[in-house]
């Protein structure tokens, strides 16, 4: 009975951080981890992490590349408070001090599959110049206490920020139950897990 009338839905995220686009900085990091609701529970995988210092190649773009690994469960009563994934990226200013170069955040594909996503990266600003001035003499420039604010929103509209930079991440997405429970997450990429032998039924129920 517990198999066939499910309490819970599962979702399966995997994937990497495959990169970022920081024209006017080298010698970058980024650390990652997840915003979700109260009915989410991670059940198997890590929820934060850090990647390794790269920097950019001889390639034209001058990418940096990170290909840093996602792999985490959760499990859920309904799709309320879906996962967002919220990267922050820092690297060294011009007194050697690591300062945050950008925050970003995407919420977790809802469809099974394969999905890439850029995310635009922002900073928060100082509100005057001389503060501006003050932060970047003492190598300390503002940021957030908790970067997962960047995903909830509140009080965003009172602070200014400027974009810098893109992050790319790929997604592989696999859910269970979902269907089973009365929630539709629509057809599963065409794309997704070429050469495999998952099914789009498969994916979607897991």
């Amino acid at each position: 009975m517990a198999a066939s009338n499910p309490s819970v839905f599962l979702l399966s995220v995997t994937g990497q951080i495959e990169g970022a686009d920081f024209p006017s900085y080298d010698n970058l990091y980024c650390k990652y981890c997840y915003v979700y609701g109260q009915d989410w529970i991670p059940t198997t995988g890590l929820e934060e992490g850090i990647t390794q210092i790269t920097c950019k190649g001889s390639q034209a773009s001058h990418k940096l590349i990170w290909n840093f690994p996602l792999d985490v469960t959760f499990k859920s009563t309904n799709p309320s408070g879906w996962p967002q994934l919220v990267v922050s990226v820092y690297g060294p200013d011009v007194f050697g001090n690591d300062v945050v170069r950008g925050y970003g955040a995407t919420h977790i594909p809802i469809t099974p599959g394969q999905h890439t996503r850029t995310m635009a990266m922002f900073v928060p600003e100082p509100t005057w110049r001389l503060q501006k001035f003050t932060s970047w003499l003492m190598g300390r420039r503002p940021e957030y206490t908790d970067p997962k604010v960047v995903a909830q929103g509140e009080g965003r509209e009172v602070t200014r920020v400027c974009s810098q930079g893109f992050v790319t991440v790929c997604f592989s997405i696999m859910m269970k139950d979902l269907k089973k429970l009365g929630y539709d997450s629509g057809p599963a990429n065409p794309q997704s897990h070429a050469g495999s032998s998952w099914s789009t039924e498969d994916q979607s129920n897991f």
